[in-house]
């Protein structure tokens, strides 16, 4: 498997999970953990960045912990928990409407599963000062040896990502620019992450705690799923409304920054390809982050893999939705 990316967990094929079956639990348990020289390296590096581009923006971000899966079969619940694993433990990923199935039960008898992420807080100041930072390697063998977890000191924020297929069936790939943070000039789907400010407007940025979203579950997984077409009709320039109600594939793991977390999912929009195209064209109002689209056909991306000459073109989130497509969106032969 391509060293960049893996899969943390990913639904069986043709049973990806809708919002109503998406929950959350927020808890500052989730949060990262912290000792003082970690905090005096964040703030180096970020007193660094912000001296050479000031315009940096410190947001909050969710912080993904682990996952667990619920699945309820003529009695009790049956959990099965999934943590940010390592490439080494997981590189495949869990399987989630398996991992909670008893055996012999057959499919009439099978119960929708749900599955709970477990979320903290941090912030953008965090991500750079841990998983982008060129302390993330010893970090995570911090958290192995202090906390059995090597994910335990990094920031982790949850983004998320959409392979996005037009009433043509073809799928959407952006170019990055080149004046982009990560991956310049890579191809990419639109993505990007779900924002805590957006459920406490009248709160700063650096007040938002776990606190303040408890009794707002619901409300979180609404923000995860309409960011996700947020996203898309920022960077595309297509109507939200043009856009289906976006399903979730899975949780990739981006290893260039030390395994950070996205969410990814199927979305179909009702516009053909060259109305994409045209709209793209047009520039929306994140025109500046890509410099063409792409588009890929069903048969293409399922074909995908690290031999073509097109897999090196794409960053790693790309990567990690197209493998989640190509096990969740086709039929398991």
């Amino acid at each position: 498997m391509d060293p960049e990316v893996s899969l943390m967990l990913h639904c069986d094929p043709l049973k990806a999970l809708g919002e109503n079956q998406i929950h959350v639990e927020i808890s500052d348990r989730f949060n990262r953990q912290s000792f003082p020289e970690i905090e005096q390296h964040i703030e180096a590096v970020w007193s660094d960045r912000v001296s050479k581009e000031p315009w940096l923006f410190n947001g909050a971000k969710f912080r993904l912990h682990s996952a667990v899966l619920s699945v309820r079969e003529n009695g009790p619940v049956a959990e099965h928990a999934v943590r940010n694993p390592t490439r080494s433990q997981h590189g495949e990923g869990e399987r989630l409407e398996s991992a909670g199935k008893s055996q012999g039960s057959s499919p009439k008898d099978e119960q929708p599963c749900v599955l709970t992420l477990r979320l903290g807080l941090t912030c953008y100041k965090d991500y750079l000062g841990t998983n982008w930072s060129r302390e993330a390697g010893r970090l995570q063998s911090h958290g192995r040896n202090e906390c059995a977890d090597p994910q335990a000191f990094l920031a982790q924020p949850l983004g998320v990502g959409a392979v996005v297929a037009t009433a043509d069936g073809d799928v959407v790939l952006l170019r990055r620019s080149q004046k982009v943070a990560e991956a310049a000039g890579l191809l990419d789907i639109p993505g990007g992450h779900p924002e805590p400010k957006m459920l406490c407007p009248e709160v700063s940025e650096e007040a938002i705690c776990a606190d303040l979203l408890q009794g707002k579950e619901r409300a979180v997984v609404s923000e995860v799923f309409s960011s996700v077409c947020a996203e898309i009709s920022d960077e595309v320039n297509v109507p939200v409304g043009s856009l289906s109600k976006p399903v979730f594939m899975g949780i990739a793991l981006n290893h260039t920054s030390a395994g950070r977390p996205s969410a990814e999912f199927y979305v179909r929009c009702t516009l053909t390809t060259e109305e994409v195209r045209d709209l793209y064209r047009r520039g929306g109002p994140e025109a500046h982050e890509s410099t063409e689209i792409l588009f890929l056909s069903p048969a293409k991306l399922f074909q995908l893999n690290e031999r073509c000459p097109l897999w090196s073109e794409m960053c790693p989130s790309a990567k990690g939705a197209v493998l989640l497509y190509q096990r969740v969106m086709v039929p398991d032969y």
